[in-house]
């Protein structure tokens, strides 16, 4: 799960991290008064999940409240495209307005899993500001990874190493050691699976260390742990479909192909989804249904499938152990009756009461084909589909 911007910075500022002033703005209205509050020239900031909002005009500069008001009238209710959200963009619903803040010089500070080394890692880099994974591949070396061990935390000399890669002198040190520390305590405590800050910027003057930017995501896995962040969850944000799937308990992810995919457990899926590349296809979704799904759950899933225009074709691959087959069956029938789907289907089925499956979709004369072999059925439903 992914939050706003203005959420990540109300978090920080919890955790004694120092953030701009400002607050979030609904209407243009709520946006003048907000920037006659803070006073002076202000920055609005589109508020969507999703990187590039500078360059795809999703920030503005304001003198005054009734500049903010004029600008964020333009700014919600606009489709933002960027290169992180797709050729559709994504609605402005909502506006950060913030203080201007005089910079001297932009950093970036990031952590996140590292699942080749089996633990989170703090990267720092003195070229704030930019997309990160273009310095990472022109400049490999300025990225500095410090690995942050999950019992004993980040420990001081790596915050310290950290502050000295960065060029950074006197009590700067001191103050970015204690940030970085912040940072991975935060990480560990709210179940992050991002946190970022980009730029963290040195201000004019009194040198103060301020997140003029952040952006946090979560392990969903642990939001049973922290409800209070499970609230910010925003679903406008979010694929209608994958949102509908949550919700029923469905693991979901939409992708470019026009095969969609049904499986129980996510080894099955990533094999399904490879054998049906293999073959010459594309899939056009992740869904796996769970080792312990029930009727109402699998015509849940069917009705998302179809749900998508690009979806030609459907393949169905289950291996039943605890779901058991003729269960998984009952509900593909019940969901071909509901919807009424003209998309062709190819169903292999193993596992309990495998032939009682097979019996109960044969006997419901829907447009079924069944197969044997997981490669059998691909070539089948890659073909239904019309290949790529």
């Amino acid at each position: 799960m992914r939050i706003h911007e203005y959420q990540a910075k109300q978090i920080l500022r919890r955790f004694g991290v120092d953030v701009p002033r400002g607050d979030v703005a609904f209407s243009p209205r709520q946006a003048g008064d907000e920037a006659a509050r803070l006073g002076g020239k202000v920055v609005l900031k589109a508020q969507i999940h999703a990187g590039g909002r500078g360059k795809a005009g999703g920030i503005k500069v304001a003198s005054d409240a009734g500049e903010a008001e004029r600008l964020a009238l333009q700014l919600i209710g606009r489709t933002l495209v960027t290169p992180q959200t797709g050729p559709q963009g994504r609605r402005v619903r909502r506006l950060l307005i913030e203080e201007s803040l005089d910079v001297a010089r932009e950093i970036y500070l990031g952590l996140t899993l590292d699942r080749a080394r089996g633990m989170p890692v703090l990267m720092a880099c003195a070229q704030g500001g930019m997309e990160i994974e273009e310095v990472a591949a022109r400049q490999p070396d300025a990225l500095h990874i410090e690995p942050v061990d999950p019992l004993l935390g980040l420990r001081p000399f790596q915050a310290r190493r950290i502050a000295y890669a960065l060029g950074l002198e006197g009590d700067m040190v001191a103050r970015t050691v204690k940030l970085v520390g912040t940072l991975a305590r935060l990480y560990a405590e709210i179940d992050a699976s991002l946190i970022e800050v980009n730029p963290l910027v040195v201000t004019a003057g009194r040198g103060s260390l301020v997140a003029l930017d952040a952006k946090m995501g979560f392990d969903d896995n642990a939001l049973f742990r922290h409800p209070e962040i499970r609230d910010l969850r925003d679903t406008d944000e979010e694929d209608p479909l994958e949102v509908e799937a949550s919700a029923h308990s469905l693991n979901y992810i939409k992708l470019d192909g026009n095969v969609g995919c049904m499986v129980n457990g996510a080894g099955l899926a990533m094999a399904t989804m490879d054998i049906i590349q293999h073959v010459g296809g594309a899939p056009a979704n992740f869904l796996d249904v769970g080792g312990g799904a029930r009727a109402e759950q699998v015509a849940a899933a069917f009705r998302i499938l179809v749900s998508d225009s690009n979806v030609r074709a459907v393949l169905i691959n289950i291996f039943g152990g605890i779901l058991r087959v003729d269960e998984l069956a009952k509900g593909v029938v019940e969901a071909v009756r509901q919807v009424g789907a003209k998309v062709p289907l190819v169903v292999r089925l193993e596992g309990t009461n495998v032939e009682e499956g097979k019996r109960v979709l044969l006997e419901a004369r829907i447009n079924v084909s069944l197969a044997d072999e997981m490669l059998d059925a691909a070539k089948k439903v890659v073909a239904l589909a019309g290949g790529r």
